[in-house]
């Protein structure tokens, strides 16, 4: 194949174009902050199902407050009822089963109340646990938030990057023989496309070219297209090159 050293030359300007091209791409749909998000994603949900757990655990001890206060409520009225009928009794039997009931009454009262302060502690506990998760909570959807914000932030503007990128090498593209790009495209597609030839080294894969390939490369036509024989891409010649 031939082409000009120009458009040879040209090629590894939309090499180092294509290889932009891929770091922007990547950037776009993989954002460096993705792999956090994705983890701060998995553990809030575990922090939901902890606060779930916990959440439960509150309702339990909210209702066993509750009944116990009814408990208590409904033993202080049936006292208080138990006292108003023993100011008028007049049968000292019914007085004194009154008396007695008022006792047991009492004495119930005081045993719900000790049960209703031990509950209201769990409640308390409880509580805090509630709170203590949904603050963890909080915390990590915040930081997922700002997270989010900067990856969009990033995908944005390599997603803005992308597109300058693109109309540069199709710029540079329009300025190159077809068959000569089509030929770095296909070489590229498989592995490297194009490498600089400097000081007997090719760019391209780091590889130094043996003495009679060097020659080869001595006696080729300016315009020939010639290949790295260690990585097969297109080798380009420059000042530089140590011909």
């Amino acid at each position: 194949m031939k082409a000009t050293p120009e458009n040879q030359r040209t090629l590894l300007d939309i090499a180092d174009l294509d290889r932009r091209i891929t770091q922007t791409e990547r950037a776009r749909t993989k954002p460096a902050q993705g792999a956090r998000i994705n983890e701060l994603a998995a553990l809030r949900q575990r922090q939901l199902g902890e606060l779930t757990t916990l959440t439960g655990v509150l309702d339990d001890a909210k209702a066993e407050l509750s009944r116990l206060e009814s408990d208590v409520a409904l033993a202080a009225q049936r006292r208080d009822k138990d006292a108003e009928r023993l100011a008028v009794a007049t049968d000292p039997k019914q007085a004194q089963a009154l008396e007695n009931e008022i006792e047991s009454l009492g004495r119930r009262i005081s045993m719900l109340e000790d049960s209703e302060l031990d509950v209201m502690g769990g409640v308390e506990e409880a509580q805090t646990a509630v709170d203590a998760q949904q603050a963890l909570i909080d915390q990590t959807q915040a930081e997922g938030a700002g997270l989010t914000a900067a990856a969009k932030a990033d995908i944005a503007a390599a997603t803005t990057e992308g597109e300058h990128l693109a109309r540069d090498r199709a710029a540079l593209a329009a300025s190159v023989a077809a068959d000569l790009l089509a030929e770095y495209e296909r070489r590229a597609s498989r592995g490297i496309g194009v490498g600089l030839l400097r000081r007997g080294i090719c760019e391209g894969c780091q590889m130094v070219l043996a003495g009679t390939d060097m020659n080869d490369v001595r006696r080729a036509a300016p315009d020939d297209v010639l290949s790295c024989p260690e990585c097969g891409a297109i080798l380009v010649r420059t000042d530089e090159s140590g011909l």
